[in-house]
């Protein structure tokens, strides 16, 4: 894995590198990234109604 560079600079820019970051991914690794993002929010829903419950 990458190490993370933290990216300053104007939102234009950052926009348009990750856009071309995202085109020069697989179909595959872009499904990975969806999946991964659906299952992080999935977790944090289920989280935030366990933690209710428990009250």
């Amino acid at each position: 894995m990458k190490n993370v560079v933290l990216n300053f600079g104007d939102p234009k820019e950052l926009e348009a590198k990750r856009i071309a970051e995202i085109k020069s991914l697989s179909y595959l690794e872009r499904l990975e990234r969806l999946m991964a993002l659906i299952e992080v929010s999935y977790t944090l829903k289920t989280a935030k109604i366990i933690k209710a419950k428990k009250r």
